[in-house]
């Protein structure tokens, strides 16, 4: 989640953050990124790679409305075509196996950027990537016809044309309105025979990956084990990968610290596990890595709500919340520092992050009380009431989130001094996205954002407002037409300084409409067998599967 810059002469997309165990901001006990590094000649040919994912995923189309979380993107990582990595500071450079060439030509009077793809690049069916793949994932992501679920159409929906160059491997972008991150389209690329059509868009990529261009593809997904197993690609024309497989197998959160000691996985993301974490820095053969995640855990309101409506309310029920305790709480007996977040833009690791919430991110019960009293909640006996009402709220998360229910019971206990009854409502960890928050059926939830080198331009299709009835990312439902006006404004903006003082401007704006209650800066705590290297705990870099393996 940082903010990027377009630097012509090099080539190089530069983000603004910093690097080593020191970044900018507020000081960290972590480092930035931690990955047991190791040279390429050190590590041995073949081998499979088994590795814990916490959601079984059945569309995969990362676009889609209903596409992939971050389990399954480790997957399209080593699949599909990403054209741009970040490296260990965050920095984004143009993937080589994908393109020979990317240039911004020029910014007046239109942005345009040209791709020229490597002329080795093709799909597993044989075809090459060429322009029609771009053009197509233009026209289905930028937001023009419903028929089409998307998930965001940011970016997208500022390009004008997507046209071909001086051959079919040449891309030519036109911005019809100026975009920043620019790098971030277009990764993962899908071929246009895949999702040009609203069907496609939705069936193609459901329960499959149809065709694939990366180190791997896909051997088998097996529901009944919960798997998704990947094969060394021979077509694959880059790096040659070392290992020769990849297994994903999807396990209960709380099941994971026991597999990867009886042997049965190599590494998981323990997320903020305290009792994971001590117990497994003590075992021999397993290495616990460590970083300063880019991710933060935050609590969104239900703005749709018959009660979260009322901004004032939500205001009430932001302020009853001792978020420092919660954060205590939560990161008790984990590395780095329990500190909560007050930017929903950046983390409290990066630059541009500032502290925007003012007096709305403030502990204070005794002005939610009159907050509630003056919105016509009335004090009667330990809940609250109006026009026959209850205040009655529903604290949705996933079941094997230990960490989330130990939260929500400490919420619970706060709201509770405050007239507010909070029903804690475990649900399947799979569900949790498409059955609850999707639809809208939850008041309150507890999930990680996790942060990619393009905080901005993620930002409209979180907070901006949701419109004909397409909630995209916005869960939350809430949004104002100022706000969203300065949204655009920031993810317009090519001069980095200028779009962190919008964003933060922009964030000033989301506390007050208290869309969600950012809760506190996420590590990053990756247990793996010793053994393995170049796989960890990755911060904002990208892993590079062709790398990845075990040590001689």
């Amino acid at each position: 989640m940082t903010l990027v810059k377009a630097v012509l002469s090099a080539l190089i997309v530069s983000v603004s953050v910093g690097c080593g165990g020191t970044p900018p901001g507020t000081p960290s006990a972590l480092v930035s990124y931690d990955i047991g590094p190791a040279p390429r000649a050190t590590v041995r040919d073949g081998g499979t790679l088994r590795l814990a994912a916490g959601e079984f995923r059945t569309q995969w189309n990362y676009w889609h409305l209903g596409g992939p979380n971050l389990d399954a993107v480790a997957v399209l990582r080593t699949t599909m075509p990403w054209l741009f990595r970040a490296d260990a500071t965050g920095s984004v450079r143009p993937n080589p196996d994908y393109l020979a060439r990317v240039r911004l030509a020029r910014t007046r009077p239109r942005q345009v950027v040209v791709y020229d793809i490597d002329p080795r690049a093709r799909w597993s069916d044989g075809t090459p990537i060429g322009y029609h793949d771009f053009q197509a994932l233009w026209r289905a992501a930028r937001g023009r016809n419903p028929a089409y679920a998307i998930a965001a159409s940011t970016g997208y929906d500022r390009i004008r044309s997507v046209r071909r160059g001086t051959g079919d491997r040449q891309v030519v972008v036109t911005f019809a309105r100026p975009f920043g991150e620019w790098p971030e389209l277009f990764s993962p690329l899908y071929p246009a025979k895949t999702i040009g059509t609203p069907d496609r868009w939705d069936h193609a990529w459901l329960n499959r990956l149809p065709v694939t261009a990366g180190p791997f593809r896909l051997e088998r997904i097996d529901r009944t084990a919960q798997t998704v197993s990947l094969a060394r690609d021979p077509a694959w024309w880059g790096t040659r990968p070392k290992l020769d497989r990849i297994v994903f197998r999807y396990l209960a959160r709380d099941a994971m610290p026991g597999a990867l000691l009886g042997g049965e996985i190599d590494g998981f993301d323990a997320g903020p596990d305290p009792a994971a974490y001590a117990r497994l820095q003590r075992t021999a053969g397993i290495t616990v890595r460590r970083a300063a995640g880019p991710d933060f855990t935050q609590l969104t309101f239900n703005g749709a709500g018959p009660i979260l409506a009322d901004p004032d309310v939500r205001r009430a029920v932001a302020i009853a919340i001792d978020r420092p305790a919660v954060a205590r709480s939560a990161l008790h007996g984990l590395p780095g520092r329990a500190e909560v977040m007050n930017d929903h833009v950046y983390v409290n690791t990066q630059r541009g992050y500032q502290d925007n919430a003012g007096g709305t991110g403030a502990y204070d019960p005794a002005e939610a009380g009159r907050l509630l009293d003056q919105a016509g909640w009335s004090q009667a006996g330990g809940v609250r009431r109006k026009g026959g009402r209850a205040l009655t709220l529903r604290f949705v998360y996933p079941e094997s989130a230990t960490v989330s229910g130990q939260s929500g019971e400490l919420i619970q206990a706060m709201l509770r001094r405050v007239g507010v009854r909070l029903l804690l409502h475990p649900v399947p960890d799979g569900d949790l996205f498409d059955r609850y928050l999707v639809p809208g059926a939850f008041d309150l939830a507890p999930f990680t954002w996790h942060g990619t080198p393009y905080p901005i331009s993620n930002l409209e299709s979180v907070y901006a407002r949701p419109r004909g009835g397409a909630v995209l990312q916005n869960l939350a439902r809430v949004g104002t037409a100022r706000l969203d006006r300065r949204l655009a404004e920031a993810v317009g903006e090519l001069d980095p300084v200028r779009a962190r003082r919008a964003a933060n401007a922009a964030d000033r704006m989301i506390w007050q409409e208290m869309h969600s209650l950012p809760l506190y800066q996420r590590p990053q705590i990756v247990p793996v067998r010793s053994s393995l290297a170049n796989w960890g705990a990755f911060g904002l870099s990208d892993p590079v599967w062709t790398d990845i393996g075990f040590r001689k």
